[in-house]
């Protein structure tokens, strides 16, 4: 009897103690369901746009794009989740926060509001809809500085005229939507030279944290140093030039060898100089040039590369003319194909910074004297001596005066035409020995070129009827002829200070016309 009232007992006690656990897991379930916390699902609709503007009037210029981007995205946010901002909104702060590796400088209008979304610690939060808001005026404000620089009301008055970059909005906003890295170069297509500088700046910088280097101290009878000498001075050279790695290693040797003066010619030739066998007082002066400065070289033409198109060097064949250089380059299918010294024009009368499209080459061509030269230097000539017409090979035509063909035309045998409202043009000239400068300002506008046969020749190698010999006959028949291009041929001059050649070696260059200082001061205040 006993057995079997501990046999009920237990089945009870089984009994109550499953449906006990059922029910726990089923109270267990319910209480899930309850601690689930809804999607945040904010509404940002055009009403909220036009009210965040209110407050924040200094993002004002973004209020289109903005507006358009929450349409696209069904008035829902952007930049946050259940858990606050995610990944991609974060990354969009930290890039803003180093925006001195762009070479550029924070100043977003709002950044004490912005820092409050990223600081856990603050007492006071913007709503989630006005933090939103002012992630998507970021992430503009970002792009607009990085990838688009200067309006083009600000370039053009910087006396810029290459093309300028279309800046597409639209690809932006899309890639909001994918979370795709703001890192991402690739989908940035930037013209590839602001991405050789970025690097340059990274190395700069690092110089200076360092300390920079140290001045070269000559002394006032320093004259020059060459191969053998023994010099304190040698021993400085010897340490500024292994901090820039234009020499491998510093012996600390002040005896000038073989290894310091291909060290010294390699610093000469990538900072404008004509590579010598001595040193001499300029160059020391070049090297003496801190750190800080090259800096702020390298940041005034990493903004003038966000004015480039970066379609611009994907053409397939076109020249290029970088005035602070004083070269040319015709480039083929990326490729330099040819390459020469030219002379630009003065500081009162500078080359301009445009591009047009090659049509014509002229051999043997006249010289249509300018209204402004007629005026400052023929006339008082004729007024001095009655023959100075004919002693200049100079002749009126229909009320202009024109220099005839030959060797002493200011024109020389030959100019390529790019029809352009500045008149400018590349020519040959009879003074050759301007070339041999190595700063090359001498003319009023004009770019002329060293070696203008070659250049002829390379342009007409598409069309075998004009072989070399056919190219002499024509640029010394003494009589003025005309070759139009079966294939137009883009001419981009443009103006840079600092640029990475295609062999990685960061160059600078004298700013002759005394452009970067006013850039730097733009952004400096930006």
């Amino acid at each position: 009897m006993k057995i079997w009232y501990s046999l009920i007992i237990t089945v009870v006690l089984f009994t109550v103690f499953s449906c006990n656990s059922k029910a726990d897991k089923k109270e267990e379930n319910s209480i899930k369901k309850v601690e689930k916390i809804p999607e945040l699902k904010l509404t940002i609709d055009s009403t909220r746009v036009a009210a965040f503007y209110e407050s924040y009037p200094k993002l004002s210029k973004f209020k289109r794009d903005v507006t358009s981007l929450y349409q696209k995205n069904k008035s829902t946010q952007l930049w946050q989740d259940n858990k606050g901002v995610v990944e991609f909104g974060n990354t969009l702060f930290n890039q803003y926060k180093n925006l001195d590796q762009e070479g550029l400088k924070a100043n977003f209008p709002y950044s004490e509001q912005l820092n409050l979304v990223f600081d856990n610690n603050a007492a006071k939060k913007l709503s989630k809809e006005d933090t939103d808001l002012l992630l998507s005026n970021l992430y503009y404000y970002y792009a607009e500085k990085v990838y688009g620089g200067f309006d083009e009301k600000t370039v053009i008055s910087l006396e810029w005229l290459l093309p300028r970059k279309k800046f597409n909005y639209q690809v932006l906003s899309d890639s909001i939507f994918k979370k795709s890295t703001i890192l991402d170069d690739k989908k940035r297509k930037m013209f590839s030279q602001y991405y050789k500088l970025r690097d340059a700046l990274k190395e700069y910088r690092e110089i200076e944290k360092k300390g920079g280097w140290k001045n070269i101290e000559t002394g006032d009878d320093f004259k020059s140093l060459k191969l053998g000498d023994s010099s304190n001075v040698i021993a400085q050279i010897r340490e500024r030039l292994f901090v820039t790695k234009d020499l491998k290693e510093d012996t600390k040797s002040a005896i000038c060898d073989t290894v310091l003066i291909k060290a010294m010619k390699n610093y000469e030739l990538r900072h404008g100089y004509a590579p010598k066998n001595t040193i001499l007082t300029e160059h020391i002066n070049d090297l003496n040039i801190p750190v800080s400065d090259r800096i702020k070289t390298i940041i005034a033409n990493m903004e003038r590369c966000r004015w480039i198109d970066p379609e611009l060097e994907k053409g397939k064949k076109y020249i290029e003319v970088n005035i602070p250089e004083f070269k040319l380059y015709l480039i083929e299918d990326g490729k330099i194909a040819f390459t020469s010294p030219v002379v630009v024009g003065k500081a009162m009368t500078k080359t301009v910074i445009f591009s047009g499209m090659m049509n014509n080459i002229v051999f043997s061509p006249y010289w249509n004297v300018p209204p402004s030269i007629i005026a400052k230097e023929i006339k008082p000539g004729m007024a001095k001596d009655k023959n100075y017409l004919q002693k200049k090979n100079l002749e009126w035509n229909n009320g202009a005066v024109r220099q005839l063909p030959g060797k002493n035309n200011s024109l020389g045998l030959v100019k390529f035409l790019f029809p352009n409202s500045s008149n400018i043009y590349l020519h040959d000239t009879p003074s050759k020995s301007l070339f041999e400068r190595e700063s090359r300002a001498f003319s009023h506008g004009c770019v002329r070129v060293a070696k203008p046969r070659e250049l002829a020749i390379e342009l007409l190698k598409p069309d075998p009827s004009w072989n070399p010999a056919r190219i002499d006959k024509a640029m010394h028949a003494g009589k003025e002829s005309w070759y139009t291009l079966k294939k137009k041929v883009p001419v981009y001059i443009g103006y840079f200070t600092a640029w990475v050649d295609r062999e990685g070696q960061l160059n600078f260059y004298k700013d002759i016309y005394q452009r970067d200082e006013s850039l730097l001061k733009l952004l400096t205040e930006e």
